[in-house]
């Protein structure tokens, strides 16, 4: 049975580390007979920004789908969801935070129940995976909280309920060797292989 997996990569620059890391995603998937999306945002050209008439109709479903119609068909038809980003100022590039801004919306990624409690939408995504890098150390990232770590594992986390997850991060790219990157581009497959 194929499974079908949108990779969502959002970084800028082809020749990236975060790049390798991405074609190693693909390549993998690819590789296992997956059905793979691969969703550059960058490359798409994605626009992150929530405007003022996207926000006043934000709730309004489902007509708050059609600025981001095509994103919420290819999000709705995947099985498995994979990030690779990497995490600037302790958080989400700009064009993926504005993804999840735009497409993760009402009716999509969550409902709302009768008493305001958020309920899952995505449950179709049974593996959620993120793929990154941090420029300092982890002892940094701990010390304001991880906000990334948290909102894969938590928000997103609690709006898929997949019954696989993967954090896989390198820390430290400041400082990190050839050796190293290699090291860290062996686990990404090795966790794709078995995703």
């Amino acid at each position: 049975m194929t499974t079908r997996a949108m990779i969502l990569f959002a970084h800028p620059v082809p020749e990236s580390f975060n790049a390798a890391v991405h074609r190693t995603v693909v390549d993998t998937l690819t590789a296992r007979g997956w059905e793979v999306d691969d969703c550059d945002l960058n490359a798409e050209g994605f626009l992150p920004v929530l405007t003022e008439l996207e926000r006043r109709g934000y709730h309004e479903q489902p007509a708050n789908i059609e600025p981001v119609k095509d994103y919420v068909e290819r999000l709705r038809a995947a099985e498995a969801l994979v990030m690779v980003f990497p995490v600037w100022n302790f958080g989400y590039p700009a064009i993926l935070k504005g993804f999840l801004d735009r497409v993760f919306l009402p009716g999509v990624s969550f409902k709302l129940s009768e008493a305001g409690q958020v309920e899952p939408g995505l449950r179709h995504i049974r593996k959620l995976a993120a793929c990154t890098t941090y420029g300092g150390r982890r002892s940094r990232a701990i010390l304001v909280g991880d906000p990334p770590r948290k909102c894969v594992t938590r928000a997103l986390w609690h709006v898929c309920r997949p019954d696989k997850m993967r954090y896989i991060a390198l820390y430290d790219m400041n400082n990190n060797t050839e050796p190293k990157l290699k090291a860290h581009l062996d686990r990404v497959r090795r966790e794709m292989e078995t995703f």
